[in-house]
């Protein structure tokens, strides 16, 4: 828990500076755009200021520090037009946090290496040679960052393909957690505990996606070997139509699936429902609770270990119409919940 607060507070803490950085920077821009329109009336067109502040004019020996401000403004301000219009844009999209964390990761990149070019431009370094320097070195680097290319390939065919998306919950590498942020090299998973696995996207290799369909909130629950099992399921086929209504997080079911073990001092039987992937440990919970309640009310044992002194218990026999029931109760839900098992269960 402890964790988990300071993790909030210290992400808090950056993301306010992050804001106050970014209002410092769009009221600079704000300037810069006021004096790039007006400035020709103020200062005049022909005069070096203007001309080193408009980066579209010839301006033949160019005031170096005004020309940089302004490729910095220009540069990083249209990155910003173009991110804040993707965000708007990308919500009609289902995969629109995956692919706009993508989007955005190489807005800011392309933005920034265009602002490099661009200032080495306005001090006069020949950026042709640069280039030229680049593509040779581009080739021979190659091979040492393959893994960072194949990360990046990774993400996209994630984010393209679908196979899951920021907030679904999913099962990677064992790891069993709710996707926080798919970035161009990693993806981030955390978990009910608060922790984060932080993946490389050539990593997934294989997962699984509990978030598609909906899950199978499991239960079993243990009645005593001298209890009548017709007479208890005759109960079970009494209340089980009213579960859904005490636990509605519930969307199909619940089903009764019969014995499931014969346990050494319990006949143990199961329960299954279908809920959301993230209401599933809390379904079972509920109806854990429900079925001990609904037991208790009906005067059935549930075991424990225990030492027994020679002195059996007496247990309530079924009657012939809860045989009946009983027995037709166990056809149906047979039949109800063909098809429905628990799997994957981690």
């Amino acid at each position: 828990m402890e964790k988990g607060v300071f993790m909030d507070r210290k992400q808090e803490k950056l993301s306010m500076f992050e804001k106050v950085f970014e209002y410092i920077f769009l009221g600079l821009l704000a300037v810069y755009v006021i004096l790039f329109a007006f400035g020709g009336m103020m200062f005049g067109a022909g005069s070096a200021f203007y001309r080193s502040l408009n980066i579209f004019s010839n301006a033949g020996d160019p005031i170096v520090g005004v020309r940089i401000l302004s490729y910095t403004f220009f540069v990083f301000g249209l990155s910003f037009a173009v991110r804040f219009l993707l965000g708007l844009c990308l919500p009609l999209l289902k995969k629109t946090k995956g692919l706009l964390t993508i989007l955005i990761s190489v807005i800011k990149y392309v933005a920034a290496i265009i602002w490099v070019f661009l200032v080495l431009s306005s001090l006069g370094v020949d950026t042709t040679v640069i280039l030229t320097g680049i593509g040779i070195v581009g080739l021979i680097v190659g091979l040492a960052i393959q893994p960072l290319l194949a990360d990046v390939i990774a993400g996209l065919f994630i984010i393209f393909e679908d196979v899951f998306n920021v907030g679904d919950i999913i099962v990677a590498d064992g790891f069993r957690g709710t996707v926080r942020e798919i970035g161009m090299r990693h993806t981030q998973i955390e978990d009910a505990g608060g922790n984060i696995k932080v993946i490389n996207n050539s990593d997934i290799r294989s997962m699984v996606n509990m978030t598609n369909q909906l899950s199978i909130a499991a239960i079993e629950i243990g009645i005593e070997y001298g209890e009548s099992l017709e007479r208890v399921e005759a109960v079970i086929a009494e209340n089980l139509p009213n579960i859904k209504k005490v636990i509605p997080e519930i969307v199909e079911g619940p089903f009764y699936k019969g014995v499931s073990a014969l346990a050494d001092s319990s006949v143990n039987l199961k329960f299954i429902a279908k809920c959301e992937e993230t209401a599933k440990y809390q379904v079972e919970r509920d109806l854990n609770r429900y079925f001990k309640l609904l037991f208790d009310k009906n005067n059935i044992n549930i075991p424990f270990p225990q030492v027994v002194i020679n002195q059996p218990t007496e247990f309530e026999k079924a009657s012939a119409k809860e045989v009946k029931k009983a027995k037709k109760f166990v056809e149906e839900q047979k039949e109800a919940s063909q098809g429905m098992e628990e799997v994957n269960k981690i």
